[in-house]
């Protein structure tokens, strides 16, 4: 009996490690579609080293804008060349990953004019992306998991109505998931607003190119404040630590895997919202391996 007992004992206590490890074991998100030499979406999946994956950009959209998806070399919108997509975007879908497609970036035409604006780019995102209908959908018939903004022009005016229409969708089939890409100097000057509204279900914070709030040389100091701060004051489901992939993937804000892995990690990851680490970008990833370096510490 006590023998029994024993083994019970030891496989609760097993179970709970599992548990334990499940819960704090954080995701690593991506950003695909800037670089033809990243290889394909379906081959990004396949590494299994990511839970997001961003298609990045429709940086073409709102003020009577008809709106465009540039996947640099990828494929080509405007023979209607994207559509191939479909199937690798159902393939990493299949393997649990969510696909994202991502608005903005850092060079774009893009703002919202007003909030009826904001409705209108809502509803074509939902009819061209998401679970509506159109006769020219850009991926064909797969269905992404959500929207991401990554705002970093234009203006900083109806986000949040964007975000709100957006929001409205997710009770008519399947949730539609809304992230961030805000910079680290708190609040962000483009959607600080919007991630207000509550509604956000990731906030990838970009602790890069932003001295003020990024990792230095071993001074974790000023990133571990403002992470603090955005953990702390944004209503989100999870905030996740932003990085670039290689020193060359950003003008700032490296940080080497050890200092990563020894400092900086076990310095947030105490914080409830904690959700994993984002890179810029899968390019870059290629180059070093560091989601293959970082996966098992993040």
């Amino acid at each position: 009996m006590a023998i029994k007992s024993a083994i019970l004992l030891a496989f609760a206590i097993s179970l709970i490690l599992v548990l334990v490890i499940s819960i704090d074991a954080g995701d690593i998100a991506i950003y695909w579609g800037q670089n033809t030499d990243e290889g394909t979406l379906a081959e990004t999946c396949a590494t299994g080293n990511y839970d997001f994956v961003n298609l990045a950009f429709l940086p073409t959209f709102g003020n009577g804008q008809t709106p465009m998806i540039n996947l640099a070399g990828h494929c080509d919108p405007y023979s209607n060349g994207c559509t191939n997509l479909s199937s690798d975007i159902k393939s990493c879908q299949a393997q649990g990953i969510k696909v994202i497609l991502s608005l903005g970036g850092g060079a774009g035409s893009y703002f919202l004019a007003s909030s009826n604006d904001a409705r209108q780019v809502a509803a074509y995102l939902w009819n061209n992306f998401l679970g509506g209908q159109s006769a020219s959908r850009p991926f064909g018939d797969a269905i992404l998991d959500g929207i991401d903004f990554d705002i970093e022009g234009g203006t900083n005016q109806h986000w949040d109505d964007l975000a709100k229409y957006l929001s409205g969708y997710s009770q008519r089939s399947k949730k539609v998931y809304l992230t961030a890409a805000p910079q680290c100097p708190f609040p962000d000057a483009w959607v600080g607003g919007a991630l207000k509204t509550g509604l956000f279900d990731y906030v990838w914070v970009q602790f890069y190119n932003n001295p003020q709030c990024q990792y230095t040389d071993g001074d974790i100091t000023n990133l571990e404040q403002a992470w603090k701060q955005w953990t702390t004051d944004v209503p989100a489901t999870k905030i996740f630590l932003g990085l670039p992939a290689s020193p060359e993937a950003a003008g700032s804000g490296f940080i080497p895997v050890s200092d990563l892995t020894s400092q900086v990690l076990p310095a947030i990851k105490g914080s409830a919202k904690y959700g994993g680490v984002m890179l810029w970008s899968k390019y870059y990833d290629d180059q070093t391996g560091y989601s293959s370096a970082i996966k098992n510490d993040v």
